[in-house]
């Protein structure tokens, strides 16, 4: 599977894509009801995506934006977004109520998901210090120095791979107000060379004393990090535990029964996943009684099998 649909909402607000260079302005929504989409094309643009910033700060009250999605930046397959960021970072003082920033809102008929270039983004959050959440995708170039942000709340890294340092920049930052942490942390044939080591200082839980939701999802290595995270301190003070899309099987699932208490979430996210149907019984069987919110759906994980007795299983997004 691939990213096939833009960003629906950011910010508990309607995306809206602001419009090309041949559309109209005069008829656009309220500054503050949306979150506005700004996009270039990856091939053959007919403006780049400063010159559509341009545009857009020219047409909108942008001391009322509250959400910004950077969609598709010219050759995003072989570019960072360098040049976006400077453009956002010199803009800064015009976006006094921005609160939600994502980077890389693109498709798969844009820019497959493993290929989208990125870089070093941490500069977008010292930037805008009263941003509540940030999300990027595309793990290629990515980079996430530790950092301190006191009013983040929201952090998303989407990717078919997810580099170590990142996970180890993540786990090193002091993040006092994060109550919503999701890392796609992918495959190595795309970059995704963490271990569950990596982890550790997320799942102690000790720089993000606020987290309620956890979400360490689309892995090939879900059964230990399903382990890991069943004996993890961070898990008593979840609300939603999120183990979606990856290569989770009966070892996996069972080291979650075996770990600590679950019955006190209110969601647990297994879809997209390799459990076995006794396994998935268990699973219900010991948290729905207690109210808890299961995901169980297969999706269309599946499995390919050799003749020489290989199976091969695949995350839900890789490249």
């Amino acid at each position: 599977m691939t990213i096939g649909d833009h960003l629906h909402a950011l910010y508990r607000l309607p995306a809206r894509t602001f419009p090309g260079p041949d559309a109209r302005t005069d008829d656009l929504p309220d500054a503050d009801s949306v979150a506005w989409r700004i996009t270039s094309d990856v091939y053959d643009a007919d403006e780049d995506w400063t010159e559509a910033f341009a545009r857009f700060c020219a047409a909108v009250d942008t001391t009322r934006v509250r959400a910004l999605a950077v969609g598709a930046w010219q050759e995003a397959y072989d570019t960072d977004p360098s040049e976006v960021i400077e453009a956002l970072l010199a803009a800064r003082h015009r976006f006094p109520a921005l609160r939600a920033l994502f980077l890389g809102d693109m498709v798969m008929e844009e820019c497959e998901i493993s290929w989208i270039n990125q870089t070093d983004v941490t500069p977008l959050l010292a930037g805008f210090p009263d941003l509540e959440e940030f999300g990027v995708r595309g793990g290629s170039g990515l980079s996430f120095p530790a950092l301190s942000h006191a009013g983040l709340r929201r952090l998303t890294m989407e990717s078919g791979g997810l580099p170590a340092e990142v996970v180890r920049g993540v786990g090193a930052s002091d993040l006092p107000a994060l109550e919503h942490l999701d890392l796609w942390l992918g495959t190595p044939d795309y970059g995704g060379d963490s271990e569950v080591p990596d982890l550790e200082p997320i799942l102690s839980g000790a720089r993000l004393p606020r987290l309620r939701h956890l979400a360490l999802r689309n892995s090939e290595m879900q059964d230990a990090v399903a382990a890991a995270v069943a004996a993890s301190a961070v898990v008593a003070r979840l609300e939603v535990l999120d183990l979606s899309m990856g290569v989770l099987t009966d070892d996996g699932g069972a080291a979650l029964l075996a770990g600590q208490p679950l019955t006190h979430l209110k969601r647990l996210d297994l879809h997209h996943h390799y459990l076995s149907e006794p396994l998935l019984e268990r699973i219900r069987q010991t948290l729905e009684p207690a109210g808890v919110e299961v995901d169980l759906d297969r999706d269309d994980a599946d499995e390919d099998q050799y003749d020489d007795g290989t199976v091969w299983r695949y995350v839900a997004v890789g490249e």
